[in-house]
């Protein structure tokens, strides 16, 4: 059967449907009912008179291989197990080797005994050593090393490499054994396409493979009419693709053979053979390799385990500290962000960032701008573990505030709070060695555009950027385990917030008594009395609303913010510094007891939700009017960067405790610091001033200055990051 490979099918080649074996055995294919369906063309130089497809196997077929037919027709009762005799004849000893393949055919193929059973012997006399030193290994690299020197002196190979495969597909030389003359070839790099995903799955299926001779034409199948191309997927002479033939002859490689390396099912790398010259090595020795290979893929994933295991072990000690800490925790998110620094340990990184409930911290160097603008991202996307190593992996209009990061992995640690674990690494500019360009090369032959092999091996150098080291796949499980685990202690903490959501609807019901009872009083009184009086009733009465009002909509707030809703925004363009200058005339009618100085530039304008924002400016001036210095003014001051707008409301006061620094923007501080002029409130009006700011982007801080005026300044963006993220919040 011909199989055109062109440009565009070249990866979908169906290689085990090959139609055709190496030249130095042959191969017959019977049914179960003992017919041949399929020989190859030169089965009777091998085996003498064969039956022509379609006929069934007598016992007088295959006389020059004596006693083949009966052994054939035994095996055909139970095709089971492969199987492998030997049969002597005046010609030399034989090897016939039988397996049972798809569509019920039993293939059989023979080829002449090879006499190396000297190396073999030797081998086998070593074994023990060999193994012995195998297990003396600590780490991959010299265990690699040591097995190709095993493989060149078992095969006689020219060259003998480990070849590893990385997470983009592509292989690496990672060890290798060579003659003198040849090339040194470690280091090297090999693109993904060398190897299609068709080869990979036979890699899998059948662990050795031999090219013995890659000049000799190959030998067709004939097949009985009517019959589906034979399967040959375990086919230990199945031919060789032409463009393969083709790719070891620019190498100058005239025989290969290949043993793969497979950890977990999957193709971890392999072992690769090569001679300048014809060279087909006996079964024995290929058995032999095959053991050494299986062996190999044992010892590697035994170092694999040991590294796992140990990096595991590291993890259990940090959570068997930190979990039982997060869960006896009074304040939850200021206790996870105060153990940054050891979970920053667990996974190889150059920075972390934790994020819980709208507040971060840092371990090492990572701009406030690139925090805000990532977690913001996140928060629209809500990926349970997201990770990348490549700029241009990233969301496209987070690309520009990148800088030198080029890894990230996010773990989602609560989506009711929006919160994060970030491991973050940085650009890691490297030189691959190529092993001749990687681009793929084609050429226009009687078939029109064809997928040709790179046509030199050369070494080529290309300079890397933009990426940091991947994030392997144990690096993965790691960053899963680890959200497990912090989930559970964050599932916890929720529940224990929605006990405190209960207490606060109690404690609102408390606080709404008195302003209630004095409007329902007031009320009693101005049916009774006018004038002077009425106005004094009628003020009290205007202020216990207000009171009602506030307590009421902080509530509406914090129940959005507990449910994960977020607080709705309606973004547009604002004159900040009329917004601001309206808010203080308000404040100083309202109370004109307290004294405002203000510094208020004109046409400050930002994009921004001005209710919000003011919502924001009113909860900073109350609070510092209660908590202000009496005598002194309250400073509210306005000014534009390039980065951001700024706006900072100070009022003279003693330095806050740090106990108490930590839990500024907490809900429910009210029963961790009762103010004696602020009794009625329900401590939320910080923590809803921070998760405003913190949906425009922007964040607020506290500071406590050399004057002794305590400040909580507000820096917000000029505009809100990407215009799709913009409509997505005025929806």
């Amino acid at each position: 059967m011909h199989i055109s490979v062109n440009l565009q099918n070249c990866d979908q080649e169906p290689i085990h449907l090959a139609g055709a074996i190496q030249s130095y055995g042959a191969l017959l294919a019977f049914d179960l009912d003992g017919v041949l369906q399929y020989c190859s063309q030169n089965a009777a130089d091998f085996f003498g008179h064969v039956p022509k497809p379609g006929e069934p196997l007598q016992a007088h077929h295959l006389g020059k291989l004596s006693g083949a037919a009966n052994l054939i027709s035994e095996y055909l009762v139970l095709p089971q197990n492969s199987r492998v005799c030997h049969v002597d004849t005046p010609d030399g000893m034989f090897e016939l080797m039988l397996h049972r393949a798809a569509g019920d055919m039993v293939v059989v193929e023979v080829e002449p005994v090879v006499s190396s059973s000297d190396k073999h012997t030797f081998f086998s006399t070593h074994f023990q050593q060999l193994l012995n030193d195998l297990r003396d290994q600590t780490d991959i690299a010299p265990l690699l090393q040591l097995v190709t020197d095993h493989y060149r002196e078992l095969t006689g190979f020219d060259r003998v490499m480990a070849y590893r495969f990385r997470q983009d597909g592509s292989g690496e030389v990672v060890a290798e054994s060579r003659h003198a003359s040849l090339e040194d070839w470690r280091g090297r790099r090999y693109p993904a396409a060398d190897i299609p995903q068709q080869a990979r799955r036979l890699y899998l299926l059948n662990t050795l493979r031999l090219i013995a001779d890659v000049e000799l034409p190959s030998v067709p199948l004939l097949q009985r009419p009517g019959m589906p191309p034979l399967d040959m997927s375990f086919c230990q002479l199945r031919n060789v693709s032409p463009i393969h033939i083709e790719y070891l002859q620019n190498m100058g490689v005239a025989a290969s053979m290949s043993i793969s390396i497979v950890i977990d099912g999957q193709l971890w790398g392999m072992i690769a053979c090569h001679h300048m010259q014809p060279h087909r090595i006996g079964r024995e020795v290929r058995m032999s390799c095959h053991m050494l290979g299986t062996i190999l893929s044992s010892e590697i994933q035994r170092l694999q385990a040991i590294e796992a295991h140990t990096r595991r072990e590291q993890a259990a000690e940090m959570r068997m500290t930190l979990l039982p800490a997060l869960m006896a925790a009074e304040d939850f998110g200021s206790q996870l962000r105060s153990a940054i620094g050891d979970i920053a340990r667990l996974i190889p990184s150059d920075a972390a960032v934790i994020s819980y409930d709208g507040k971060s911290a840092v371990t090492g160097e990572v701009p406030d701008a690139f925090i805000r603008a990532w977690l913001f991202w996140l928060n629209q996307s809500l990926p349970d573990v997201y990770a990348i190593h490549k700029v241009e992996d990233a969301p496209a209009n987070l690309r520009s505030i990148m800088g030198d990061i080029c890894g990230v992995m996010a773990i989602s640690i609560d989506k009711v709070h929006k919160s994060w674990l970030l491991f973050i690494r940085r650009e890691l500019i490297h030189t691959i060695r190529w092993g001749g360009k990687p681009e793929k090369q084609y050429k226009i032959g009687p078939l029109g555009p064809r997928l040709t092999p790179r046509g030199s091996f050369a070494e080529w150098k290309e300079t890397v950027q933009g990426q940091s080291e991947a994030w392997s796949p144990l690096d993965v499980a790691m960053a899963q385990e680890l959200r497990m685990d912090l989930l559970k202690t964050c599932n916890a903490h929720n529940a224990r917030n929605e006990r405190h959501r209960i207490q606060l609807m109690a404690m609102l019901g408390h606080d709404l008594r008195d302003p209630l009872n004095s409007i329902t009083m007031a009320a009693q009184m101005l049916e009774m009395q006018d004038g002077a009086s009425s106005n004094k009733l009628g003020e009290r009465i205007k202020n216990s609303s207000m009171r009602m009002k506030r307590l009421v909509h902080q509530v509406l707030d914090m129940s959005r913010l507990q449910a994960g809703l977020g607080l709705p925004l309606d973004i547009q363009p604002t004159d900040i510094s009329l917004l601001v200058r309206d808010m203080l005339a308000e404040h100083v009618t309202a109370y004109p007891d307290i004294q405002v100085e203000a510094d208020i530039p004109d046409n400050i304008e930002a994009q921004v939700d001005a209710d919000r924002i003011a919502q924001v400016l009113s909860n900073l001036l109350s609070n510092a009017r209660h908590h202000g210095m009496a005598g002194l003014p309250v400073k509210v001051l306005l000014s534009r960067h390039p980065e951001n707008i700024r706006f900072c409301v100070k009022n003279a006061g003693p330095e806050i405790p740090p106990e108490t620094v930590n839990v500024l923007f907490d809900p429910f501080k009210r029963r961790q610091e009762l103010n004696a002029l602020n009794k009625t409130g329900l401590g939320l009006g910080l923590y809803i001033a921070h998760q405003i700011v913190a949906a425009h982007q922007g964040d607020i801080r506290y500071e406590h200055t050399d004057d002794g005026y305590v400040s909580f300044i507000v820096h917000l963006p000029h505009t809100i990051l990407g215009s799709a993220l913009q409509q997505k919040i005025t929806r």
